[in-house]
C-alpha cells in the first residue's frame, strides 16, 4: 500500500502554533516596545513587507546579529546586550527589546536609544505606538510600590492591578510621556516564573497596540462625521419631498442615485477599518481578560479603565457602522419606491399613447374606407365609359340606344370594381 500523502501545508499550519512564544524575563528589566504601520491602504494588501524585512535587517547588522530567513514573519534572537523580538503583522510591524541595564531614572528617554535614531529615521513607515515598560521585583511594602506609581503616572488616570492570581502587579495611565512614548510598569515577586513574566509583558503591551489600532475606526468616525450627517439630511429632504410630490419622482430619483453612490463610497472606504476596529477590540477584550485582574489598593484596573475611557469610542465606532446600514438600507428602499413610482407614471404615459395611436388608428381606418368607396366611384365611373365605347357599336345593331346600354353595364362594372378593391384591401391586410 502506498504510504500516505501529507497536505502540503500540514507541516506549516501547525508551527504556526508554536512560531511565536512567549519570551523567557527576569526582574528586572526594560522593555521598549516600538510598532510601525505603512501609509498605505491595507484594504488593498498593498504595504510593502519587503521594506519591512529590509528595515530589520538594517537594525540587526547595525549590532551584527544573525539575520532571519527572507520569508520570516517573525524573528527572536539576541542583539548586541538585547534581545529583539520582532513580528510582522497585516497591518504593522512590532520590535520588542529586552534588556538588563536599568537605569537610575525610571523611564529614561535614552532606554529607547537601543533603536538606532538614523535607524528610525529610515523607518517604511509612521510610528503606531511605541512603549517604555520597567520591569521591577517587587517591593515587600506596598505604600514604597504606590509612591513610584505616583512618581511614574499621571494619578487621574492611572491604572493598577494584580494579575494571574498575584503572579504581578501591572501599572499605566496610557499617556504619551514628554518623550513620546506610553509607560508601563509590572512588579513581580521572586516566585513568578520568567515564562510567566513574558506572558504578561505581551498581553501588556499587545493591549496598548490593538487599543491604538481599533482607535483608528474612531479616529476615521469622526472625520466622516459631517459628511455622513449631510448625506442623512439629504436622504430624509429627498424622502420627505417624495411623499410631498414636490419634485417630479424622475428628479428625486436621479438626485436620491447621487446621495446613493457616495454614501456607498464612504460604505467601500470604511468598511475594511471597522471590520479591524471590530477585531482589535475583540484582541483588546481577551487579552484583558486573560490578565485576570484583581483590584490593587483600590486603584481601577486595566478593564475598569477601558470600560470608563475607550469603550465609550468603540460604541461610537460600532453606532456609526450600523448608521451607514440604516442609511443605506433607507436610500435603497426610497430608490424602490420611487423607481415603482417612474414605472407607474410611465405605464399610465404609455397607455395615453396608445389610446391616442387607437384614436388615430380608427380614424386612419374611417378615411381609408372612405377614400376606398370614393375611389369605387371614380374607377366606376371610367370604367363605364370605356365599358361604353366598347360596346356603343353593338347598341347600333341591336337597335339599342347609348344611354339604355350605358345604364345596363353600369350596376355590373360597379359590382366588379367593388369587389375588385375589397379582394385587394384584404390581401394587403
Amino acid at each position: 500500500m502506498a504510504p500516505i500523502s501529507d497536505h502540503p501545508l500540514r507541516y506549516a499550519l501547525t508551527g504556526e502554533l508554536h512560531a511565536r512564544p512567549f519570551p523567557n524575563v527576569n526582574a528586572p528589566q526594560v522593555v521598549a516596545f516600538l510598532a510601525i504601520k505603512q501609509a498605505g491602504d491595507a484594504a488593498a494588501r498593498d504595504r510593502d513587507r519587503g521594506a519591512d524585512m529590509d528595515h530589520l535587517v538594517a537594525l540587526l547588522k547595525h549590532y551584527g546579529a544573525p539575520l532571519p530567513d527572507k520569508d520570516a514573519t517573525h524573528y527572536y534572537g539576541a542583539m548586541g546586550r538585547f534581545h529583539l523580538k520582532w513580528e510582522q503583522h497585516t497591518e504593522f510591524v512590532t520590535y520588542t527589546t529586552f534588556g538588563e541595564d536599568l537605569s537610575s531614572r525610571p523611564f529614561d528617554p535614552a532606554e529607547f536609544d537601543v533603536f538606532p535614531s538614523a535607524w528610525l529615521d529610515a523607518t517604511p513607515g509612521q510610528r503606531l505606538t511605541s512603549s517604555l515598560l520597567r520591569l521591577m521585583p517587587m517591593p515587600d511594602n506596598t505604600d514604597d510600590m504606590l509612591e513610584q506609581l505616583r512618581e511614574w503616572f499621571v494619578p487621574e488616570s492611572l491604572a493598577a492591578a494584580y494579575v494571574l492570581e498575584g503572579a504581578a502587579v501591572v501599572a499605566s495611565d496610557f499617556r504619551i510621556d514628554p518623550a513620546g512614548h506610553s509607560r508601563f510598569a509590572a512588579f513581580v515577586p521572586a516566585a513568578t516564573g520568567s515564562r510567566r513574566i513574558g506572558r504578561i509583558i505581551q498581553r501588556l503591551l499587545e493591549i496598548e497596540t490593538y487599543k491604538t489600532m481599533s482607535m483608528l475606526g474612531f479616529a476615521l468616525t469622526r472625520e466622516i462625521g459631517g459628511q455622513v450627517g449631510k448625506m442623512d439630511r439629504q436622504i430624509s429632504d429627498l424622502m420627505a419631498k417624495m411623499s410631498a410630490q414636490k419634485m417630479r419622482p424622475e428628479e428625486t430619483l436621479n438626485a436620491l442615485l447621487d446621495v446613493s453612490v457616495e454614501l456607498e463610497n464612504v460604505v467601500a472606504q470604511t468598511s475594511f477599518r471597522y471590520a479591524g476596529t471590530a477585531a482589535y477590540k475583540a484582541i483588546v477584550d481577551e487579552r484583558i481578560g486573560a490578565l485576570r485582574e484583581a483590584r490593587f489598593e483600590g486603584r481601577q484596573g486595566f478593564g475598569e479603565f477601558m470600560m470608563r475611557r475607550y469603550e465609550p469610542a468603540m460604541r461610537t465606532v460600532i453606532s456609526m457602522e450600523r448608521r451607514l446600514e440604516r442609511m443605506s438600507a433607507r436610500a435603497l428602499r426610497a430608490s424602490d419606491l420611487l423607481r415603482t413610482r417612474v414605472d407607474v407614471e410611465r405605464s399610465a404615459q404609455n397607455q395615453s399613447i396608445l389610446e391616442s395611436m387607437d384614436k388615430r388608428a380608427d380614424l386612419q381606418l374611417r378615411l381609408q374606407r372612405t377614400v376606398e368607396g370614393l375611389s369605387v366611384v371614380a374607377i366606376s365611373y371610367y370604367a363605364v365609359s370605356l365599358a361604353g365605347y366598347l360596346l356603343y357599336p353593338l347598341a347600333e345593331v341591336t337597335g339599342i340606344s347609348k344611354g339604355g346600354l350605358t345604364a345596363a353595364v353600369t350596376l355590373p362594372v360597379v359590382l366588379i370594381v367593388w369587389g375588385a378593391v375589397r379582394r385587394l384591401r384584404k390581401h394587403i391586410e
